[in-house]
């Protein structure tokens, strides 16, 4: 559409620029004849026949400005000619010269020798005419601009529908082995020989994966921001992580002594920081450093999850957070797109990556409004 639309506008300034000499030199014609015109009308030896023609193309020009004039550019006879400028000498002096810059004039030669010169100027159809296919072009491209946004406007809405509706769908399939694992370790908890530390280390994923179905069920649906200590949060999110996580990487917390209280979904919130968490042990192929920094800094509250993994490209930090880019072999590009769907619109914050080196680690970075 941009490029036949391009095609178009490009024969439509070509026509236009066309139509525009073509009339020009009309123009100009007309004023050759009407030069002529005078110049038979002052001549006594004219037939009067001829004079009558002269008078005839004089008055027929409607609408291109004239202005005769003698040698020295002393007013003889105007026509199309604004009073207000005719009235005053130096409007008439500056309106001669313009004409002048624009089209040199006709000299019509006299018997007497005392010549003279018609000025003239574009005719007001042809001087909009020049306009036109500006006016066009603008049209057109403030068309393809609106057009364009349409066009992403539906594609994004296209795109959190899909999204909202596998995340339910994910939810829905979840839920079901979930009631009935619940079933059977109530069941086992019945014999005291079972109440060990592995069912309650099973216990503890049932109830991971319910918190999992719940962040899917919530996505497509504004979340209600409840939860008020942030601290509480993601000290939770740590203590369960780095249980889960590879020995091999040093997983350090730095939280201040103070609560940091900020309304927030706890459930939302704790998957988009185990998303980076897992992101950057992925990064580090479990092994390296990982630090979950939680801080204040003038009016916003900020969580920075650093890694000493591989570190991104700056292409890959430009497409990092587009739905479907993933850098993994196996990876959906779901995880990141989601957590700052959750960031961005549900609590009105940011989420970025802060900074990242090739072969050093990256920092993602949440930003909340204190």
């Amino acid at each position: 559409m941009f490029v036949l639309l391009t095609i178009i506008v490009a024969g439509l300034a070509v026509s236009s620029n066309f139509l525009i000499n073509h009339l020009r030199k009309k123009e100009t014609d007309r004023i050759k004849s009407l030069a002529t015109a005078v110049k038979y009308l002052q001549d006594n030896n004219v037939d009067s026949r001829l004079n009558d023609l002269s008078l005839n193309v004089i008055d027929e020009n409607k609408d291109i400005p004239i202005i005769i004039t003698d040698k020295n550019r002393n007013l003889i006879e105007s026509k199309n000619i604004d009073e207000e400028i005719l009235n005053n000498p130096e409007k008439l002096k500056q309106k001669i010269d313009e004409m002048d810059d624009k089209y040199p004039p006709f000299e019509i030669q006299l018997p007497n020798f005392n010549n003279q010169f018609v000025f003239y100027d574009n005719s007001d159809l042809l001087n909009y005419l020049r306009y036109y296919p500006y006016a066009l072009g603008l049209f057109i491209g403030l068309y393809l601009l609106f057009s364009f946004w349409f066009l992403r406007t539906i594609k994004k809405s296209d795109e959190s529908m899909l999204w909202a509706g596998l995340a339910k769908e994910t939810a829905h399939q979840i839920g079901t082995p979930l009631s009935s694992m619940i079933g059977w370790v109530e069941v086992m908890k019945l014999d005291a020989n079972r109440n060990d530390d592995g069912l309650r280390e099973i216990n503890k994923d049932i109830n991971r994966l319910k918190t999992i179905s719940e962040r899917f069920s919530k996505i497509g649906s504004v979340p209600e921001l409840n939860d008020l200590n942030l601290k509480e949060t993601v000290q939770q999110n740590f203590d369960y992580l780095k249980s889960r996580i590879s020995r091999k990487v040093n997983f350090e917390l730095k939280v201040p002594a103070r609560e940091i209280l900020i309304p927030h979904n706890r459930i939302l919130m704790s998957w988009v920081i185990e998303n980076l968490v897992k992101n950057a042990v992925d990064a580090m192929r479990g092994e390296g450093k990982l630090e979950i920094s939680l801080y204040s800094k003038n009016n916003y509250v900020l969580i920075d999850v650093k890694d000493s993994g591989s570190g991104m490209t700056n292409t890959q930090m430009r497409s990092a957070f587009k739905p479907g880019y993933s850098t993994k072999k196996r990876g959906w590009g779901l995880g990141l797109s989601l957590a700052k769907r959750v960031i961005n619109e549900y609590h009105n914050g940011d989420i970025k990556i802060a900074e990242s080196e090739v072969g050093k680690g990256t920092t993602f970075r949440i930003v909340l409004k204190a």
